[in-house]
């Protein structure tokens, strides 16, 4: 993999693939109980170890019957016992039934479940108005989980369902992948931490908080590196300390071609920049690199281009260090409720939001300011809107819609 400097952009799809299958893995894995695994990523493949559930049951309040006694229905049948969840009811001889509740386990020997909208009950027993066929409104054991099934591969990154499914086969505890350590850095003499005064010149510092906040939202733990001034040595110094402690870093601003942009050069001069400035609007002088063995990201520092980046291509990127799948964001496609010239050589993502007529179908219209520096536009709109390079959108026109949920979550 090599870096393009002062070369052609990089396409978004091209330079995902490249990161994506570029960045170390980490190896730690440590073991998690239930309640704190979700977002974790599983080191290893979890097979279940019993059925679920682990006994035929009642799949309705009603009467366990076998199924052969009730062919001629309406029948008239003793109820011989009450079963209730929890319960375990002896023997059902043939030609009595026993009354059952959703959940029960069936006696053995019955075969089926008349529900009770479908009986007349009676003083010690119940007529079932209804033939019923073998199995019905019965779950049998291991009709979810049978033991031995694969349940998870390991890089499963666990949902709320999936802690579900854990607990429902016993299991309290889960092996998972170490948290990934990301050390955020901010470069800039004008950035001010929020809370304080703003002097002549400055404004606050957006960005860390931003993506601070974003990666909390996954198995990371964030490293605050404060803020580096714009100066070689500083900036230099600082990545080589990020890099002693860290998994992988983050900067934001100084990636750039300007006179007080040192981040790249600093890079360059502690490690090396395998990759640099994509294709993408907004979001061009994305770097990446490694110092020593760290992973590098360097971001724009305009707060819209640093975010969008960071959700696109570093956010899979750190869950692939952790040894999951890293794929693009999944999109579905709407129609445009604008038009706009021939895009340039850059794939677009406009912020847009999503709107309904009056016959009630969705189209997305873009905001007015779509400038890198608008972090605001991020908080309002649903999500964005994919343009790709060379083209002309007209109303109607379905391009990609991604939904914030699908970046954020």
């Amino acid at each position: 993999m090599n870096a393009v400097p002062g070369g052609a952009l990089t396409p978004v799809d091209t330079a995902c693939g490249l990161i994506w299958g570029d960045v170390p893995r980490i190896s730690g894995t440590e073991t998690a109980d239930l309640l704190s695994a979700r977002g974790r990523i599983l080191a290893r493949d979890v097979q279940s170890g019993m059925d679920v559930p682990p006994f035929a049951n009642s799949a309705m309040d009603g009467y366990a019957v076998r199924a052969s006694d009730v062919q001629a229905a309406p029948v008239c049948l003793p109820v011989n016992c009450r079963i209730t969840a929890g319960q375990i009811g002896g023997v059902l001889p043939t030609g009595e039934a026993a009354r059952i509740f959703t959940g029960a386990a069936l006696p053995e020997g019955a075969d089926a479940i008349a529900i009770q909208e479908n009986c007349r009950a009676g003083e010690g027993q119940v007529t079932v108005l209804k033939p019923v066929a073998p199995g019905e409104h019965v779950r049998v054991a291991g009709d979810a989980v049978r033991a031995g099934d694969l349940l998870f591969r390991a890089g499963h990154r666990l949902q709320p369902q999936d802690i579900g499914t854990l607990a429902s086969t016993g299991l309290s505890r889960a092996t998972v992948r170490r948290k990934l350590r990301v050390a955020l850095l901010p470069t800039g003499n004008e950035l001010a931490a929020p809370g304080k005064p703003l002097l002549p010149g400055q404004i606050y510092n957006s960005n860390y908080f931003a993506l601070a906040s974003l990666l909390q939202n996954m198995p990371v733990t964030v490293e605050n590196q404060g803020i580096a001034d714009d100066d070689f040595e500083t900036t230099r110094q600082v990545l080589l300390d990020a890099a002693a402690g860290a998994d992988c870093i983050i900067t934001t601003g100084g990636v750039s071609v300007g006179e007080e942009d040192h981040v790249r050069a600093a890079v360059e001069s502690a490690g090396e920049l395998r990759l640099w400035k994509l294709a993408i609007k907004p979001g061009k002088p994305l770097a990446y690199g490694k110092v020593g063995q760290t992973a590098f990201f360097g971001l724009p520092g305009n707060p819209v281009s640093a975010f969008i980046t960071c959700c696109l291509i570093v956010r899979p990127a750190l869950f692939r260090m952790m040894g999951a799948e890293a794929a693009a964001p999944a999109g579905y496609r709407l129609p445009a409720g604008f038009s706009s010239p021939r895009s340039g050589d850059r794939q677009e993502y406009l912020r847009v939001a999503i709107e309904v007529d009056a016959e009630g179908k969705e189209k997305v219209r873009p905001f007015d300011n779509q400038s890198s520096g608008a972090g605001s536009s991020l908080s309002q709109s649903s999500g964005l809107f994919v343009v790709p390079p060379h083209t002309t959108v007209e109303p109607g026109d379905r391009l990609v819609f991604i939904p914030w949920s699908e970046l954020l979550a």
